[in-house]
């Protein structure tokens, strides 16, 4: 690292949308004895607080035109910015072309994904798509080594700090850190506006993505205690785990965000106007989901579906958390409670479990809002619409002859949601709203109908119940039944009606098995598979 590289910032040049913490700066650097340079609503506001500020058009002497478009697209800029320091031959070239080196750059861009968030039309997105700052950004963190820039206001404290500490320089370590930064701003910024134009060229799945977040948190480890992790966020406001303020507990972990959110999806698809819903959650798979006439007895009934599996998870509400069910809650050790809102009485009661995380989202998900997952796979990525698929009445058809009664098919309905959020092969029982056994994630779907049954059958023995749960229920599968052994097994347990999506090539020998054993079965027309 050469000499020249510490030396102390003499020329800045700040342009910013963002004025927090402008003045400041400005007042900072001015006593510093920094020449100030700047275009715009930011030279006015430094000028109009008293600090000394330098046109870039009196820099350039080059007017700015166009509306603005062009006024730092100049090489007085662009050199005093890329300009080596310590070669002779670029020294040359300044003072040859009489420009200036600008060694401190404070940039943030046009608020392009800010606009488009508000739905603002073509040309006005168009307009807001910043050309000058990323240009400026890129100049001056490639030239890193002598020129410090900052794209992040929360970053000004530290250029301050490290100019008192090195006598009005900054440090190289101070200019690398914030150079990456830079870089990772305009690549964000880039695909932003390449997204939002595949989306208006109605590209969904264009040649090329870019995928951007910002980090929110960085986690103390993964899945596993030898896997690093960060949580990053993408900006949207969809309510959920991204959104959701943390009112006490803990510091979340990997898996308590991945399973909060498969726990508030879940819930967020009962709409509270038709009752409350709880969910619980273990492992990213339901151990129990339950509606009722209260919050309380909604808790009460998806617990009982298995008490075991419950301890230490997840509890998803549809509503407002209250008292009473709070204080059901602290009964057992869960280890996150997400909600819509809390009132003070459910505060004051989970308050006196310290590790509980109590996330609270203003409101719940829209499940048929429309979006994109991804997962990685080696090489590359997997990118698919989200499944925001829902069944009605409307959608069902009665293959047997029996019809279902009113009552089933509102089980069958509940247990049908409730299968597009439990890993494959599903199989779930429920029977008046609430589920009843939960077969999760078996490589055969009979396996997943033996192993709900017989779980429900753990927990009936445990709530002193003198039969299994099962008896009176109905099942949801979360594909077609390819064979009708798995259906026969439910039929044993005692279901009384089915649903499942339908379109195996033994849909017939299915169906003769329903109607020898009196059950009505629907057919959704709509799987959901879940990996």
């Amino acid at each position: 690292m050469s000499d020249s590289s510490r030396a102390p910032i003499k020329r800045a040049l700040l342009s910013v949308s963002d004025k927090s913490g402008l003045i400041e700066l400005g007042q900072f650097l001015a006593e510093q004895g920094v020449e100030i340079l700047s275009t715009g609503g930011t030279a006015k506001v430094l000028a109009e607080a008293g600090v000394s500020v330098t046109e870039v058009s009196d820099h350039t002497h080059f007017p700015e035109m166009m509306d603005g478009r062009v006024k730092t697209l100049h090489p007085k800029i662009h050199g005093g910015l890329l300009a080596l320091r310590d070669n002779g031959a670029h020294i040359q070239s300044m003072t040859d072309h009489d420009i200036s080196s600008i060694d401190l750059l404070v940039v943030n861009l046009y608020p392009f994904e800010e606009t488009v968030a508000k739905g603002a039309d073509f040309d006005t997105c168009i307009e807001n798509i910043d050309i000058g700052g990323p240009a400026m950004i890129r100049s001056a963190s490639k030239n890193h080594r002598f020129v410090t820039v900052v794209v992040e206001a929360s970053d000004y404290d530290a250029v301050k700090a490290s100019m008192l500490e090195n006598k009005g320089a900054t440090s190289p370590e101070l200019r690398r850190r914030l150079a990456a930064t830079a870089f990772a701003r305009t690549g964000s910024y880039d695909a932003a506006i390449s997204a939002w134009f595949a989306e208006q060229q109605g590209e969904t799945y264009p040649d090329r993505i870019n995928i951007t977040a910002n980090r929110q948190q960085t986690l103390r480890y993964g899945e596993n205690p030898h896997q690093d992790a960060a949580f990053y966020v993408n900006g949207s406001d969809r309510a959920g785990i991204a959104t959701a303020r943390q009112i006490q507990g803990k510091e979340l972990s990997y898996n308590n965000l991945n399973d909060t959110d498969a726990a508030f999806e879940l819930v967020s698809e009962f709409d509270p106007k038709s009752g409350p819903a709880v969910a619980i959650i273990k492992h990213a798979n339901p151990c129990g989901v339950a509606r009722a006439n209260t919050l309380t007895e909604a808790y009460r009934r998806a617990l009982i579906c298995d008490p075991t599996s419950a301890f230490g998870g997840i509890i998803a509400l549809n509503g407002a958390l209250d008292g009473p069910t709070a204080t059901e809650i602290a009964k057992v050790f869960t280890e996150v409670v997400i909600a819509p809102d809390a009132d003070e009485a459910a505060r004051e009661i989970l308050s006196f479990k310290k590790n509980l995380r109590l996330l609270l989202t203003g409101g719940l998900a829209d499940p048929r809002a429309v979006g994109q997952t991804i997962k990685s796979v080696a090489g590359g990525y997997l990118l698919q619409g989200r499944d925001n698929g829902k069944v009605t009445l409307d959608d069902l058809k009665v293959v047997t002859r029996r019809q279902p009664t009113e009552q089933e098919l509102q089980d069958l309905l509940f247990a049908f949601t409730v299968c597009k959020h439990v890993k494959s092969n599903a199989i779930i029982y429920v029977k008046d709203g609430a589920t009843v056994g939960m077969g999760a994630g078996q490589m055969s779907r009979v396996d997943s109908a033996r192993v709900a049954v017989r779980k429900s059958q753990d927990a009936s023995e445990a709530a002193g119940l003198p039969e299994a749960m099962t008896k009176g229920s109905v099942v949801a599968s979360d594909a077609f039944f390819p064979f009708a052994d798995g259906l026969i097994h439910a039929a044993e347990a005692g279901v009384t009606a089915v649903i499942q999506p339908g379109g195996s090539m033994r849909d017939d020998e299915v169906i003769a098995a329903a109607n020898e054993r009196g059950l009505a079965m629907v057919m959704t027309g709509m799987r959901h598979f879940k990996h």
